[in-house]
C-alpha cells in the first residue's frame, strides 16, 4: 500500500467525519476540524491511501510541548502501521519545530493505543480519574520526554 502523509486540508474533513463518528463516543464536528486549519499552534497530519484520507494524527503545541490529542485510523485500514507512521512523522515534525516533550491522554482500557504509544517511547506518568465520558473512564497520562 502506498501511503502519503501531509498536513490536514479542508477537503480531507468529509472523509474524516465518518471515521471520527465511528471511533469516538464524543466525536469532533466539522467545525472542530476546520478550526485546526491554518493555525500555527496546531499540527495535524493526514495519511492518504490512493488519495483518500485513512488516518489523522495531530497535536496542539503549547509552552514548548506537544499535546497529542488525536490519533485515528480508519477501521478498514488498521493493523497496517498507519497509526505508527503518522505518530512518528508528527513527533519528527514537532521536534523540528523545537519541541522536546510530548504528552497525551488515552483511555486506560485502550490497550492497542497504549502499546503504540509505548513503542514510540511514551511512558505512563499518572492517571486522570474520570477524564472520559460515554462511558466514564480514567485516562492514562503518557509522556515522551527528551530526558
Amino acid at each position: 500500500m502506498s501511503l502519503e502523509i501531509r498536513r490536514l486540508q479542508a477537503e480531507d474533513i468529509p472523509h474524516l467525519l465518518p471515521m471520527e463518528q465511528e471511533a469516538f463516543s464524543v466525536p469532533w464536528s466539522e467545525g472542530n476540524f476546520r478550526a485546526l486549519l491554518d493555525k500555527d499552534t496546531y499540527l495535524y497530519l493526514v495519511a492518504l491511501s490512493e488519495g483518500i484520507p485513512v488516518g489523522i494524527c495531530g497535536m496542539i503545541m503549547v509552552c514548548g510541548e506537544g499535546d497529542i490529542d488525536k490519533v485515528l485510523v480508519d477501521p478498514g485500514h488498521r493493523g497496517q502501521g498507519i497509526g505508527k507512521t503518522l505518530l512518528q512523522e508528527l513527533l519528527q515534525q514537532g521536534q523540528q519545530k523545537g519541541f522536546a516533550d510530548f504528552t497525551l491522554e488515552v483511555r486506560v482500557s485502550n490497550t492497542p493505543a497504549i502499546r503504540l504509544y509505548e513503542q514510540a517511547g511514551f511512558v505512563s506518568e499518572g492517571i486522570r480519574p474520570g477524564f472520559y465520558d460515554k462511558p466514564k473512564e480514567d485516562a492514562m497520562i503518557m509522556w515522551k520526554r527528551r530526558g
